[in-house]
């Protein structure tokens, strides 16, 4: 431990009443006795032999005098008061503090010291000002201003009194599906907002969903954030994954370049799928294999995990959360429809639709393979009774497509 670190032990102890003056200056003197000696020894640890304090007591003071040095530069930015660290990330630290000339709360994501050598992490976090800045909307946390104060660089933002989606989900808890589907509906509308900005989010996961004390949805975090025609930036970003492995999107996984508002669908699949399950869609011994299986694993159905689900929520997730961007809901706008649909009591026309589809083609080339039975190519079964069953169950099909377009007309 440093002497720095040693005066500020010292002040701590002290000021918290866990030892008295008199007792510092006898392990300091002691201390430089064995330093004479060339004793390896430090201040805390002649404070723990002498009994003065405890292990479990010098680390919650070490810990207070890393939580210093983290609000010292939020400090150093004019105009604001900070108030509380809200949290900490990889990339970033975000404190609750007041700006002054307004009077009102705000959260203020400062860079570390350490990232702001990084051109790349410096630009990332701009960029990230600048996207959510481009975002006027009420489902949208909103920006404020992005600048740079003693070294350090910062991005201040609207407060959200509130709690993360992800932890509503904590300890394996899932969300009924009457409360979950508006929470879904409100970031869709976030993002089909962002996609007519031609933005695509590409990290919608329940941490970056939050909800204020009055249950309304603010989707956080632009710090993946990426214009759809920017095709500079994702060409140097190819063949590289950047998202969360539980909520990704294969074309994401692939690095590839022509990603656009459909990954961002797969995300909120994946998180809607968690929100009404409790569990993850797919899961792994780390983050490579959670992606293979987004990759190659077919999707086990959420109502068959949750068999309190309605077959309409499970169809949506599904199409959601197609592999392919092709077989997914072509923009947002038609994810909210089918969720309003549900939310009104009605099946999901949509998903319905690609499902009774997808379902037909499955059954044509079941019938072919029952032809070539006929021809012997294939022996072991009867083919009449094959073709009979293939040709009923698709006639079923056919009324229930049928029905569904007469409630769409009728509604």
């Amino acid at each position: 431990m440093s002497v720095a670190d040693d005066s500020q032990i010292a002040r701590l102890v002290v000021e918290r009443k866990l030892c008295s003056p008199n007792e510092i200056d006898l392990a300091r003197t002691e201390l430089k006795a064995r330093a004479a000696k060339k004793n390896g020894v430090c201040l805390r640890d002649l404070l723990i032999e002498h009994g003065f304090v405890t292990q479990s007591q010098l680390d919650r003071l070490s810990r207070s005098i890393d939580d210093d040095s983290m609000y010292r530069p939020a400090q150093q930015i004019p105009g604001f008061q900070v108030l509380s660290k809200l949290g900490q990330g990889a990339m970033a630290v975000v404190f609750k503090a007041k700006q002054l000339s307004l009077v009102r709360m705000v959260a203020i994501k400062v860079l570390p010291k350490r990232l702001s050598e990084n051109p790349e992490f410096v630009e990332r976090f701009y960029r990230e000002g600048r996207a959510a800045a481009r975002l006027n909307h009420p489902h949208i946390v909103q920006a404020f201003d992005v600048g740079e104060a003693g070294g350090y660089h910062y991005f201040v933002m609207e407060f959200i009194d509130g709690q993360t989606v992800y932890e509503l989900l904590t300890d394996g808890r899932r969300i009924e599906e009457a409360k979950a589907i508006p929470l879904i509906l409100q970031s869709a509308r976030s993002l089909e907002h962002a996609h007519r900005q031609s933005l695509i989010h590409r990290d919608v996961k329940p941490k970056n969903l939050m909800i204020t004390k009055d249950g309304v949805v603010k989707l956080a975090d632009m710090g993946l954030a990426r214009e759809m025609g920017d095709y500079a930036t994702a060409a140097a970003e190819a063949g590289r994954a950047y998202g969360t492995p539980y909520y990704i999107s294969p074309e994401q996984i692939r690095g590839e370049i022509t990603i656009d508002a459909r990954a961002d669908i797969y995300g909120l699949g994946a998180t809607f799928y968690h929100m009404v399950t409790g569990k993850v869609p797919f899961d792994g011994t780390n983050p490579s294999a959670v992606m293979h299986k987004h990759l190659k694993d077919p999707l086990i159905p959420a109502d068959h995990v949750n068999h309190e689900l309605s077959a309409g929520i499970g169809e949506i997730i599904e199409v959601m959360m197609a592999k392919s961007p092709d077989d997914r809901y072509p923009s947002m706008t038609e994810v909210i429809s089918d969720l309003e649909s549900v939310a009104k009591g009605e099946p999901p026309f949509l998903a319905r639709q690609k499902y009774d589809h997808e379902l037909l083609e499955t059954l044509a080339v079941g019938t072919k393979s029952s032809d070539r039975l006929t021809d012997g190519t294939a022996p072991g079964h009867s083919p009449k009774i094959s073709v009979q069953w293939v040709i009923g169950i698709g006639l079923l099909l056919v009324l229930s497509v049928l029905f569904n377009l007469i409630q769409a007309v009728v509604s």
